[in-house]
């Protein structure tokens, strides 16, 4: 056996330490053991969200192209905004995923979504057609903002 054989060999044991290796094991064993303990004893589950009762709602149609860039108007198709406003390509964002629900549902893509302001503060979008609720929490102050300024 060559000296190059060798060292590839002592360094290919050596990659990834046993102890490491180990303990992946037992954090997997752990994690495990813990899901089961909640299952089996009705643990409640923590840190979901609770809908709070809405406060203030607005129906608004979403269409837009295959560039992303999509308008937000009144069923009465009175130009609220667009996401190509300053601060507001995450209407962009929201469109596609109610555009790409209602493509896999077959659902009508001109029937109003409802924008929702909770009373706790929070912002939702709302599409009864597909049973879609995207509760704005999580995506960062200016992309909710982009729809809090539709109910304002």
């Amino acid at each position: 056996m060559s000296q190059l054989e060798q060292q590839m060999r002592h360094r290919d044991r050596e990659m990834v330490p046993r102890l490491l290796v180990q303990g992946m094991f037992a954090l997997m064993a752990v994690t495990l053991a813990i899901v089961a303990y909640a299952q089996w004893f009705d643990v409640p589950n923590r840190g979901v969200l609770v809908e709070a009762p809405v406060v203030q709602s607005l129906e608004i149609v979403m269409t837009g192209d295959r560039n992303g860039i999509y308008e937000v108007t009144t069923p009465d198709g009175t130009l609220i905004a667009a996401s190509t406003d300053e601060k507001a390509g995450f209407i962009g964002v929201i469109g596609r995923v109610v555009d790409r629900e209602r493509f896999k549902n077959n659902a009508v893509s001109t029937v109003p979504v409802t924008v929702v302001r909770r009373e706790n503060g929070n912002i939702a979008i709302i599409d009864d057609t597909t049973n879609l609720r995207v509760e704005l929490i999580g995506y960062g102050k200016d992309n909710v903002a982009a729809f809090a300024k539709l109910l304002d």
